[in-house]
């Protein structure tokens, strides 16, 4: 009789948690969504807000963020392989290095290479890239979205400031399931 209502205990619970387990996943939408978010609007004409944070708000997120990197805080990824970066690692990507050709101005006037290194500047972040858990409320359609992933865009612009892109930097992800879910795609 003990062996019975142990096993009936048993089975009752495991069924209770696999029906709060469906309920639990009922309101989600999606494990996972990317997108980017501008976060300085270069369009004078619109409202400060739209596609928008401002700027002190803006250069606080972003030194909040680089000093959490640069300090190893907070962990980094490679945007591609999804490797840990070292703290050096990251110190390194935010240098940007060009190499730029020029006539000597002093005879023979040969072409020199030079390289030049410069420093990201967190004015050069224009957009951040967002992975996200979206859940939502059938009954009030409220969104819930828990932030899994950031990483910080650099913007890119040739040398007559015509934007070519954004170069992803790095990801820092805020749920343990991550990297580890994305490596496996």
């Amino acid at each position: 009789m003990k062996k019975f209502i142990f096993i009936s205990v048993a089975l009752s619970m495991v069924l209770l948690s696999c029906k709060s387990g469906e309920s639990a996943d009922k309101d989600l939408v999606t494990k996972r969504i990317q997108y980017d978010v501008v976060i300085q609007n270069p369009d004078v004409e619109m409202d400060w807000w739209v596609q928008n944070i401002e700027g002190s708000n803006r250069e606080k997120l972003l030194k909040d963020i680089f000093q959490s990197v640069l300090t190893g805080e907070v962990k980094t990824y490679d945007f591609n392989s999804y490797k840990p970066y070292s703290v050096d690692e990251i110190k390194n990507i935010m240098k940007r290095t060009d190499s730029i050709s020029m006539e000597s101005p002093i005879p023979p006037y040969d072409v020199i290479d030079t390289v030049m290194i410069t420093e990201i500047r967190h004015s050069d972040i224009k957009k951040l890239r967002f992975l996200e858990e979206w859940r939502m409320n059938e009954k009030t359609l409220a969104f819930t979205k828990k932030v899994a992933g950031i990483c910080p865009m650099l913007e890119r612009r040739s040398d007559s400031g015509e934007l070519l892109g954004y170069k992803p930097l790095f990801w820092m992800f805020f749920d343990e399931k991550y990297p580890a879910e994305l490596e496996q795609k």
